[in-house]
């Protein structure tokens, strides 16, 4: 199976909630559209720093984490941001990746959204089995 990629929409859960308390306008909530890597080989989120910087996310911690060519580089996290894809969220954290490091979706957020990869249309598709919803396993 080759590389599948996804239309998502990130945006910044701070201003999200601000719109909703009517204390900025919905215009001014920060989004970013972006095709994102689907990475079942990566657990959470990864957005780059450009995107970061756009969104204006804060820092709310620091992990280490390992790379795909197994350097273990120390990565920024960010929280809250909000993933937006079809009829799915996911809200939580992001770890940042160096520069304009391609973004990554990962298992958590895949898992929270109840997405699943088609292999054979190599494509991101909601879970067909719950086409309205998102359900999640609590056991």
């Amino acid at each position: 199976m080759g590389m599948v990629y996804a239309d998502v929409e990130l945006i910044n859960g701070l201003d999200e909630g601000a719109a909703r308390r009517h204390t900025i306008g919905e215009d001014e909530v920060k989004r970013f559209p972006v095709n994102i890597l689907v990475d079942t080989g990566s657990y959470m989120l990864a957005i780059n720093e450009d995107i970061q910087a756009y969104l204006q996310l804060p820092v709310v911690d620091s992990k280490k984490a390992q790379t795909a060519d197994n350097r273990i580089i120390n990565c920024d996290v960010v929280a809250p941001i909000v993933l937006l894809f079809k009829n799915r969220r996911f809200t939580g954290s992001a770890m940042v990746l160096p520069g304009d490091s391609e973004p990554l979706l990962g298992t958590i957020p895949l898992e929270e959204m109840d997405v699943l990869i088609h292999p054979l249309r190599q494509e991101l598709i909601v879970n067909p089995e719950h086409p309205l919803y998102a359900q999640l396993k609590l056991k």
